[in-house]
């Protein structure tokens, strides 16, 4: 039997390895063309890493970025800033500003302004913190936002300014995603804004593959994975053609019971947009993030009190990560990774969906009792077997069982 995750925060999408297993010579060459902190080239400072899904397009970015600002800093400049953002089919050149000025403004909410607009506040706030800013523009795709009025004006920005503002601090662009979907980037922007030649992945070996899995179970449990489990999960990654992306859901499916998400982003198994979790987990959302976003440990220290009062044990800290990756995956919120926090980074809980929006009854049919109680979050009904699927797996659970 597994031992409980000590740290399930390491299993989330965003998090960021302080190594990066088997990339370190891409990052150094992230580096070597964005050549901060006072480039020799002139603006825009972009580079785009391109590679299959699960090759490392990701983390390489976001840890060149932090990278970046820590040369910014040691030069004893402005404190320097990481924005990153993650891409998703649908959202729009407008999604991506408001994305953009919310790192800065957690408050601001982009509906009724046109994009332009967006992006002129968001290039005169950073001109008048006059701090050098990273953007890491994270899976850029095939079919995913327009991100050629957001790279023109970070190309460009003197003209978002009022006049006689001219002069931006620095701003370095990296971008990651799929070959194809830059290629097409590339074509929108046209002559005026170059890409340069993309530094591009190859997929990972098996053996690094068992390298992430061995060092990302370790992180999580403060323990060694048992050595055939690395290799059944390394071996599956790879067969699945996913990677690293792969391997580390199959970690989270082993180790915290969360749904595997196949490779175009659709559960295994069918599931109804309902999602059950207990309804206090809903309270301490919407009370610790103000219907915005909140920190990991606010959300764990409300839903504490709220249990507390009703004579219930607290959720354990996995248990609670379950139930937000679920609120997650039915698109409700998001979690995030930024700085700050113990060993670095702090974990953020994004409300994306107002919460007097989520429909909420006592307990979804043919739950057992003893399950305390819950919300269902979403206007469909559940269907017969649902409950039994999106129950959380106990705590213990072995990893050679389980349900795939």
């Amino acid at each position: 039997m597994m031992p409980t995750t000590a740290h399930p925060e390491v299993l989330a999408t965003d998090w960021l390895p302080p190594v990066v297993l088997g990339r370190q010579a891409e990052i150094q060459e992230v580096l070597r063309r964005l050549d901060p902190p006072q480039p020799r080239a002139d603006r825009p400072w972009i580079v785009a890493v391109a590679g299959p899904r699960g090759s490392g397009t990701s983390v390489v970015a976001r840890r060149a970025a932090r990278e970046v600002a820590d040369r910014l800093r040691a030069a004893e400049g402005p404190t320097p800033r990481v924005l990153s953002v993650r891409l998703a089919v649908g959202r729009g050149a407008h999604g991506v500003a408001t994305a953009l000025l919310q790192r800065l403004d957690d408050g601001f909410d982009g509906r009724g302004f046109p994009v332009r607009e967006i992006l002129a506040g968001f290039l005169r706030r950073l001109r008048r913190e006059g701090r050098p800013t990273v953007l890491v523009l994270d899976d850029v795709a095939v079919g995913g936002p327009d991100l050629a009025p957001v790279l023109g004006a970070v190309a460009d920005p003197d003209r978002f300014l009022p006049e006689g503002e001219a002069g931006m601090p620095p701003i370095f662009t990296i971008l990651a995603g799929g070959e194809e979907g830059l290629r097409t980037l590339a074509r929108a922007l046209g002559p005026n804004v170059s890409l340069g030649p993309f530094l591009r992945l190859d997929g990972y070996s098996v053996e690094q593959l068992r390298a992430i899995v061995r060092d990302r179970a370790r992180r999580a449990l403060g323990q060694p994975l048992p050595e055939p489990m690395v290799e059944a999960l390394a071996a599956r990654a790879i067969e699945d053609g996913a990677g690293a992306r792969r391997a580390i859901d199959l970690l989270r499916h082993r180790l915290l019971g969360a749904p595997l998400v196949g490779s175009l982003g659709r559960a295994r198994w069918p599931v109804d947009p309902g999602v059950a979790v207990e309804s206090r987990v809903v309270r301490a959302i919407g009370a610790a993030s103000r219907g915005v976003a909140a920190t990991l440990g606010e959300v764990r220290r409300i839903e504490a009190e709220i249990a507390r009062s009703q004579g219930d044990r607290p959720l354990p800290t996995t248990t609670l990560w379950r139930r937000i990756v679920r609120l997650e995956q039915a698109g409700y919120v998001r979690r995030e990774i930024r700085t700050g926090g113990n060993g670095g980074t702090r974990s953020l809980v994004r409300v994306l969906t107002p919460i007097d929006e989520w429909v909420t009854t006592a307990r979804p049919p043919g739950t057992p009792r003893g399950f305390g109680p819950w919300s269902v979050v979403g206007p469909t009904a559940w269907g017969e077997g649902r409950a039994e699927a999106l129950r959380p797996l106990p705590e213990g659970f072995p990893l050679d069982g389980g349900p795939d």
